[in-house]
C-alpha cells in the first residue's frame, strides 16, 4: 500500500479541482525540499505542510542561500507560515497561504436524543495523542460513552508501518483491553468519511503541533462535536467551534481535563443550542474549506504566478 496521508489526499484534490493544463506548468514539491527535483523549465513551488521543527527540513531552511531555489512557498495555514518566517527568515515576497480543504460527504442527520449511546471517534495517527485519549477513557464514568479507535501507522504506507508500528503496539493492546473502547485499526480514508456520521464526538487530545487538521475539519463537516487541544494550528483551523483544552506537557493532567470535558459535552449533547451550534459548524466548513473554493484559489494563484513570470 502506498501512503495516503493528508498530504497525498490534498494533492489528489488539487489534481481534481485544478486543470491539468495549468498544473503542468508548475513543479510542485510537498513539504520536503528536493523530494521532487527542481525543474528549470517550470515554476517551482514548495507546498509546505510539515512543521518548522521537523529534522528533514533543517538543512535546507537554515541555509538562506538556498531559499531562492523555489519560486514560491505555499503554506497550509497562517500559523505554519509564521513559524517558518520567524525560524528561518524565509523570503516573504515568495510566500502565500492557501489552506487545505475537504469535500462534501454524508453528514450526521438530526439531533442526539438524550439517553442514547454516545459514540466517540479517534482516527489520527497514534503519536498525535492516542495515549492521552486512552487514559481519559479510563477516567470516564458515563456508561453511555464509548470510543472507536482507528489509529494506525498504515496510513503512511506499508514501508512506514513496518518500521514504525511496533512502537505503538502496547497502545493498541491497551485500546483492545478497555471496556469502553473498541480498537478497529486502519480503515481507508473513504471508509472513515462514509462512517463519520455515525459518531457524536471527535475526541482529539492532540499532543502534536498540527500545521492544519483535515481530520478535525472532516469531523466538524459531518456534524460531530469536536474536543481538542489548542496546540499548533488547531485553533486557526477549527475557529470557535470546538471545546479547546489548553495543551500541557503533563499528559495525566491533560487526560483528566479531557475526560471532564467529554463528560460535560455528553451531558449537553441533546440540547437545542448544541444542535444549532453543529449546524452552524457544518456551514462554516462548507463555506470556507470546500475544495471548489480552494481549487479556485489555487487556480487564481497559479495564473498570477505565470503572469508575473512573463512580465
Amino acid at each position: 500500500m502506498e501512503p495516503r496521508g493528508g498530504t497525498e489526499l490534498q494533492f489528489e484534490f488539487l489534481r481534481k479541482y485544478v486543470s491539468k493544463e495549468l498544473l503542468d506548468q508548475f513543479q510542485i514539491c510537498t513539504s520536503i525540499p528536493g523530494k521532487v527535483p527542481l525543474d528549470p523549465n517550470k515554476i517551482n513551488i514548495l507546498w509546505q505542510k510539515n512543521s518548522y521543527d521537523q529534522p528533514n527540513l533543517q538543512e535546507f531552511f537554515k541555509d538562506k542561500s538556498r531559499h531562492h531555489e523555489y519560486d514560491w512557498y505555499i503554506f497550509n495555514s497562517h500559523w505554519n507560515y509564521e513559524k517558518f518566517r520567524m525560524a528561518f527568515d524565509i523570503p516573504t515576497e515568495r510566500c502565500t497561504v492557501i489552506k487545505n480543504g475537504v469535500v462534501d460527504f454524508r453528514p450526521r442527520i438530526g439531533k442526539y436524543i438524550k439517553g442514547d449511546p454516545i459514540k466517540l471517534i479517534f482516527h489520527p495517527t497514534p503519536w498525535r495523542g492516542l495515549n492521552v485519549i486512552l487514559l481519559a477513557m479510563q477516567m470516564i464514568k458515563n456508561p453511555l460513552i464509548t470510543l472507536d479507535v482507528y489509529s494506525s501507522t498504515q496510513v503512511y504506507g506499508d514501508a512506514f508501518k513496518q518500521v514504525n508500528d511496533d512502537a505503538y503496539k502496547d497502545l493498541y493492546e491497551q485500546a483492545k483491553s478497555l471496556p469502553n473502547v473498541n480498537y478497529i485499526g486502519y480503515k481507508p480514508h473513504e471508509y472513515i468519511l462514509e462512517n463519520l456520521h455515525q459518531y457524536h464526538i471527535f475526541a482529539y487530545p492532540s499532543i502534536w503541533e498540527e500545521t492544519f487538521c483535515i481530520s478535525a475539519l472532516e469531523a466538524m463537516s459531518a456534524g460531530l462535536y469536536t474536543i481538542t487541544t489548542n496546540l499548533g494550528a488547531l485553533f486557526e483551523t477549527c475557529s470557535e467551534f470546538p471545546i479547546y483544552i489548553p495543551y500541557e506537557k503533563d499528559y495525566f493532567k491533560l487526560a483528566e481535563s479531557f475526560a471532564g470535558s467529554i463528560e460535560i459535552a455528553a451531558s449537553h449533547l441533546h440540547e437545542d443550542h448544541i444542535h444549532e451550534h453543529l449546524l452552524m459548524q457544518k456551514r462554516f466548513v462548507k463555506y470556507f474549506y470546500n475544495w471548489d473554493k480552494q481549487g479556485n484559489q489555487w487556480t487564481q494563484f497559479l495564473k498570477g504566478a505565470l503572469n508575473a513570470r512573463r512580465k
